[in-house]
């Protein structure tokens, strides 16, 4: 099934969208790739939502992604003797060790990690950034805080702390078992959460070992200050707009997201703009005007794809919000603005056969302005590199892995098709043409250009261009 848009679509699954019938509503509706999140999946309900959609892969009639996204590191404080406590501005409250309940004064932290790399001056931001805590002094098994911002802490609230390096890995206990699990399960994209360095990224690639892609979620400043690096042991970035706005001031969100979504590009890689795109659609069937401008503008900026999270999982309207957003993807890709945009955030290929291939592939088929571009491709390498030209023409990716199909689910303006390998360069012009034809993307008389490598089903080997008419018998 060929899309009217190229910005791929994520829905989260969840207590609103668990029933196969809603599943394939949101599939057709514009949902390219579904997200299990380990936050609130069992092991049981992460391979029952996978088989589930690997069978009705079958109804809807094309791959589906599946993305499982691990929790990762949550940090928070123990609970109060008696009930919330109320933090009053520049007053002085101690985080230990101790086992006992807290006070007025104190609370436990359950971290040593955290207690033993805070340094004097260090901020505690605490519930989502409501309760902000500078640290004065720092001994074994406490830091000393002053209140800048204070407020109502209760038991279990969520810590932050965006100046501090915790010299641990983004892997918890829980992540290793929900990965091993993922990948057991045969998930496509593995999501890690709370990113510090490249080599957090690292140890999830060394148990994947290539059976799913990695995506680094953004959204420490530690992250950050190490992007680049991140970005180049990464499959993909995702935006996490959530705790990246707890950790760093609101204002620098959208300029950020702008550098990380253009740095990705210009390394060929996807990237995902998430968190609280369309909110309100959780108890409304229609969004605020500026949540439609906020994923407008994610789809102008070229992200790959866009992520609806609680709209689709335990919302009110999972299919409206799914609906919703593809319409606003689609409106964004047809206005007039939009190429010009997207031009001109191109940057020069890279210095290699494939890149520049890919390249000539965008630049011929938009001079001659021919209907598709065809490229086949054993790893989705090739598409990749096609994708990152940003092309006005479609591109269609035929390949004989479905795991190859799945995962290039996620990438902008890539439309899978799973079919068999040319045996011969006259083989391959038949069958691309054929698969623009049926994708009603060309019709008998007009032309497309094909990207191949020579010999056929060779993994790294992209060195062909063809122009090819399609013929009205395939």
């Amino acid at each position: 099934m060929i899309r009217n848009r190229r910005t791929k679509l994520i829905a989260t699954l969840g207590p609103a969208s668990q029933d196969d019938a809603t599943v394939v509503a949101l599939a057709r509706a514009g949902a390219d790739v579904f997200r299990i999140n380990m936050s609130h999946s069992s092991h049981e309900v992460l391979r029952a939502r996978v088989a589930q959609i690997r069978t009705l892969e079958k109804t809807v009639g094309h791959p589906i992604g599946i993305l499982a996204d691990l929790q990762g590191p949550k940090l928070r404080v123990g609970k109060f003797a008696n009930g919330p406590v109320m933090l009053e501005n520049g007053a002085r409250f101690l985080l230990d060790s101790d086992e006992a309940p807290g006070d007025q004064r104190r609370v436990r932290l359950p971290h040593p990690e955290i207690l033993g790399s805070v340094g004097v001056g260090h901020r505690l931001l605490l519930d989502d950034g409501k309760v902000l805590l500078r640290v004065t002094a720092v001994g074994p098994g406490y830091c000393e805080t002053v209140v800048e911002v204070g407020g109502a802490l209760s038991d279990r609230k969520g810590v932050s702390l965006p100046d501090t390096v915790i010299p641990v890995g983004a892997l918890t206990e829980k992540d290793r078992a929900d990965l091993d699990a993922a990948i057991a399960a045969g998930v496509d994209w593995i999501a890690l959460s709370f990113v510090q360095r490249p080599e957090d990224v690292a140890e999830v690639r060394k148990v994947a070992r290539g059976r799913a892609l990695v995506m680094a979620k953004i959204e420490k400043p530690q992250a950050i200050e190490r992007l680049e690096e991140i970005l180049e042991i990464s499959d993909a970035l995702m935006v996490a707009r959530g705790d990246l706005g707890v950790e760093m001031p609101l204002e620098v969100v959208p300029g950020l997201q702008k550098r990380i979504t253009r740095l990705a590009r210009r390394y060929g890689k996807p990237v995902v703009v998430a968190t609280q795109m369309l909110e309100s659609m959780i108890q409304s069937p229609a969004p605020t005007r500026a949540e439609v401008s906020d994923v407008a503008t994610a789809v102008f900026e070229g992200a790959d794809a866009v992520m609806l999270s609680a709209e689709s999982a335990s919302g009110k309207f999972p299919l409206e919000a799914v609906s919703t957003m593809s319409r606003i993807a689609e409106q964004v890709e047809r206005d007039g603005n939009y190429k010009v945009v997207i031009d001109g955030q191109r940057t020069d290929p890279e210095p290699t056969g494939a890149d520049a291939i890919a390249a000539a592939a965008r630049t011929v088929a938009e001079t001659l302005d021919l209907k598709a571009i065809v490229a086949w491709t054993a790893s989705g390498a090739t598409a990749l590199r096609i994708a990152r030209e940003r092309p006005y023409t479609p591109i269609i990716m035929l390949t004989t892995s479905e795991r190859t199909a799945r995962r290039m689910k996620l990438v902008w303006g890539i439309n899978p098709i799973v079919g068999t390998d040319p045996t011969h360069t006259a083989d391959m012009v038949r069958l691309g043409t054929r698969a623009a034809r049926d994708a009603g993307l060309a019709e008998p008389g007009q032309r497309i250009i094909m990207v191949a490598g020579v010999p056929f089903g060779t993994p790294g080997a992209t060195n062909m261009l063809r122009i090819a008419f399609v013929g009205s018998d395939g």
